[in-house]
């Protein structure tokens, strides 16, 4: 399959951007796994662009999963809320784990007072416990005007 077919197969489905081709971790690496998923972003507009400092680390498939679920809820946010022009994702290793950053240039909101329900800031919060089960930390830092960034540390002991 080359490049053009995998990136066709990431698309939008009410608003949740999905991958209709496994996710081969393996294959592509948690990067290129999570890279696949900014396809929709790219379509409309948004320069995404990535800083990947790490090298050769062995992360579980339950963190890579988790750093994976918390790009696709972070990417749709991004297409669905932000207004973004510029995506920026860092994927780096920190003392004892791994860091997935994901940086927009959006509208932002006030995280106070997001507002929840059915369809808003379900998501946040489900990452949110996502990550505290797994022994991870969770940050989202976000202000009107000045965009959102969210940053997921994860163990690798």
């Amino acid at each position: 399959m080359d490049q053009a077919e995998a990136q066709a197969e990431v698309m939008t489905v009410k608003g949740i951007i999905q991958d209709q081709h496994p996710v081969d971790f393996h294959a592509l690496g948690v990067a290129g796994c999570i890279d696949r998923l900014a396809e929709p972003l790219r379509r409309s507009g948004v320069q995404v662009s990535w800083e990947i400092p790490h090298h050769g680390i062995e992360i579980s498939s339950a963190s890579a999963g988790l750093l994976y679920h918390v790009a696709q809820e972070t990417f749709s946010n991004t297409l669905n809320y932000a207004g973004a022009s510029e995506l920026t994702v860092k994927l780096n290793a920190v003392y004892h784990g791994i860091q997935l950053t994901v940086r927009d240039n959006g509208k932002g909101f006030e995280i106070h007072a997001a507002p929840s329900g059915r369809r808003h800031g379900f998501g946040l919060l489900l990452m949110s416990l996502a990550v505290h089960d797994a022994g991870g930390i969770l940050d989202i830092s976000s202000e009107v005007g000045r965009g959102t960034s969210v940053s997921v540390t994860l163990p690798l002991d």
